[in-house]
């Protein structure tokens, strides 16, 4: 998934009609699709191309799953526009002065659907399963990063579930123990992995559990109506019982599937469809048009260099900082861009994306932080000339390792044309693997220069630069600093409780990793949606949740 924020239009007036789809409305009368918004026209109609194969939030990783999974089961803070966390289930919370225990009050009026109250129990049966090694969930890692207490011995399979740090005071009352302080604790929260599942739904259901609408017990702004597994349509309808339902403005939301871009844009043209997201040539054809919105995305593409190879036949000279940084400065970024994607992704000058994160200062990440590594042909190749002089060569040959999917081939050979113009003497060999392979020969330190990207998990800069610590999986280049290290051990640990010091620590090491041209940023990943006009208030996010519904209104 991997990965915020901004308000934005979608919604029209008529309904797509569902067939053969699982259904569970509380009503005692089944109504038909958009019968009861007919004439108050609040249905939102959206375009997919990927369909939904789990609604367990404990199990689901898909982007699309995840937004479904907030919409339906609301966890105790979601992501406000400014992409500061917002109070939802939780009404309200205290924590130590040391920061390493959370007391959090469920809202008094929070049920799930059929008028069982939300309670803490809710939320330490799903967080037990989610570090459960039976359940082998991708994201327990989550429970790690936040450092709720024995997460870790318990995800490998030392301790019992049970003994996770959460437990209930009593129904409405929930409290969190840390195994330290962790300043990004809030944020962590609106992670869809941290929703509760009513336990006796769950055993009530068995293997059926959230495996079609009608084996999914709701406590969010809207409820799944319509859903079979794998079907090309779906449908959330408002949940009147939601605690908050008075600030829910629309009554239906219909999904449907369509994996051909061409045919998505025609429904969208046709009426049938009221926000879709764009691809490739689309975006030019359709920029500057009414209802053209450009989203930023948290995927960071960068150039990761092996500057410790494990075996002679992978070592090139990146282990050359100049070399490193001649290699930097050489490609032309806005081309990449505005020529070759078309998709709204923009020039990476940085190891931290745009809007990543909101400081203490109330201020986004990058708004006080520097530029790094920016493209300038002249000054790469006077690096260039030093990093020969150094490495005692006149010519240097680089394999670039890539994908071979999507648009990454594209984005390969334009580096290689780039680089050798700009570096006479520079020879880039081009290797494309598929993803898997790629991942697995990086992981493994098999290459020399790969192109690969990050999507961040949570809302702090933190969930990038913990990569390059000594030692980290991800830290493909094998770079080992004991200053950057230091660094990321401080805003950890000690710094942890203050909050405006950690910060500018983390600008110190994004700074270093740039400074070393540690990776080679090339572009933060960009898409762009079309929206009607006449609707309001759906959220963006780079990070998490892609897409929040529940603001959505009919203007």
């Amino acid at each position: 998934m991997k990965g915020w924020k901004k308000l934005i239009p979608i919604l029209t007036a008529l309904s797509l009609v569902l067939s053969g789809c699982g259904s569970a409305d509380p009503s005692a009368k089944e109504q038909a699709p958009g019968e009861a918004t007919a004439d108050s026209g609040k249905v939102l109609r959206v375009g997919r191309m990927t369909e939904l194969f789990d609604m367990n939030s404990v199990i689901a990783t898909e982007a699309d799953c995840l937004e479904i999974v907030s919409a339906i089961i609301e966890p105790l803070f979601i992501t406000s526009e400014d992409g500061t966390p917002a109070n939802a289930l939780c009404e309200s919370y205290e924590v130590s002065e040391d920061g390493t225990e959370y007391t959090f009050h469920i809202r008094k009026e929070a049920n799930w659907m059929g008028g069982t109250p939300v309670t803490a129990h809710d939320f330490v049966f799903a967080w037990q399963k989610l570090v459960s090694p039976d359940v082998a969930s991708e994201y327990s890692f989550m429970m790690e990063v936040a450092a709720v207490k024995n997460a870790s011995p318990i995800i490998a399979g030392e301790m019992d579930p049970k003994e996770l740090g959460v437990s209930a005071k009593d129904d409405k009352t929930l409290v969190v123990e840390l195994d330290h302080a962790v300043p990004f604790f809030l944020n962590l929260m609106t992670f869809p992995s941290f929703c509760p599942i009513n336990q006796a739904y769950y055993e009530e259901k068995g293997t059926d559990y959230s495996l079609g609408a009608e084996n999914l017990l709701c406590c969010g702004p809207f409820y799944m109506s319509e859903w079979e597994v794998g079907g090309n349509t779906y449908q959330l309808k408002k949940n009147p019982e939601y605690w908050d339902a008075d600030n829910v403005k629309v009554d239906q939301i219909d999904f449907q599937i369509i994996k051909d871009p061409q045919q998505t844009m025609l429904a969208y043209e046709n009426g049938d469809l009221d926000y879709v997201r764009l691809s490739g040539e689309q975006i030019s054809k359709y920029e500057g048009q009414p209802g053209f919105t450009r989203i930023e995305e948290g995927y960071l593409w960068y150039l990761s260099p092996n500057l410790n190879p494990k075996s002679p036949e992978y070592s090139c000279g990146l282990e050359n900082e100049n070399l490193r940084k001649a290699l930097a400065l050489s490609y032309d970024k806005d081309a990449i861009c505005f020529d070759i994607l078309k998709d709204g992704s923009i020039p990476a000058d940085f190891a931290i994306p745009n809007r990543l994160a909101i400081g203490p200062d109330g201020k986004d990440f990058r708004e006080t932080a520097g530029t790094y590594l920016k493209t300038d042909k002249e000054k790469a190749k006077e690096y260039w000339e030093t990093a020969k002089k150094e490495l005692g060569v006149n010519e240097v040959t680089i394999e670039l390792l890539y994908d071979d999917s999507d648009s990454t081939p594209l984005i390969a050979q334009f580096l290689q044309s780039e680089m050798e113009g700009t570096l006479p003497g520079l020879h880039i060999e081009l290797k494309a693997q598929p993803k898997k392979s790629r991942t697995q020969l990086m992981q493994d330190r098999e290459y020399q220069l790969g192109l690969t990207r990050w999507g961040p998990d949570y809302a702090d800069p933190m969930t990038y630069l913990d990569m390059w610590t000594t030692g980290s999986v991800y830290n493909y280049g094998e770079w080992s600093n004991a200053d950057y290290d230091a660094l990321i051990e401080a805003a950890n640990g000690e710094l942890a409780t203050d909050p405006a010091t950690r910060w500018e620590k983390l600008k110190e090491a994004e700074k270093l990793v740039m400074d070393h041209a540690v990776i080679l940023p090339v572009y933060q990943k960009g898409t762009a949606a079309m929206v009607r006009e006449n609707v309001s208030g759906l959220y963006f996010f780079p990070v998490g949740v892609g897409t929040l519904y529940k603001f959505v209104e009919v203007k």
